[in-house]
């Protein structure tokens, strides 16, 4: 869930608006470029990029029991937990 509004010049409101309306055209470049460029769009938007950290083996457990709890997977809830620091909604208890 993303609290920050996304902001949209009004080119690009008229991209959105045409692309909902089927009125936008072709961009004239090859069917390789666009192959190119979706990989290359695939690889930059990409959602999620694994890392590796240390926690302590007694935070693991307490949080694989709070996700058994919430009934979902504990690399889930770090990642809610992570995600909420991030955008500065994680709220203390």
């Amino acid at each position: 869930m993303n609290n920050n509004p996304i902001i949209l010049d009004e080119e690009e409101q008229e991209i959105i608006s045409a692309i909902e309306n089927g009125t936008i055209s072709g961009s004239g470049i090859s069917d390789a470029e666009k192959k190119n460029l979706a990989k290359i769009a695939t690889h930059t938007l990409s959602k999620r990029k694994p890392i590796n950290i240390r926690i302590l083996e007694s935070d693991i457990y307490k949080i694989k029991r709070k996700a058994l709890e919430e009934g979902i997977p504990y690399q889930t809830l770090i990642t809610s937990v992570i995600h909420k620091y991030a955008n500065n909604t994680l709220v203390q208890k």
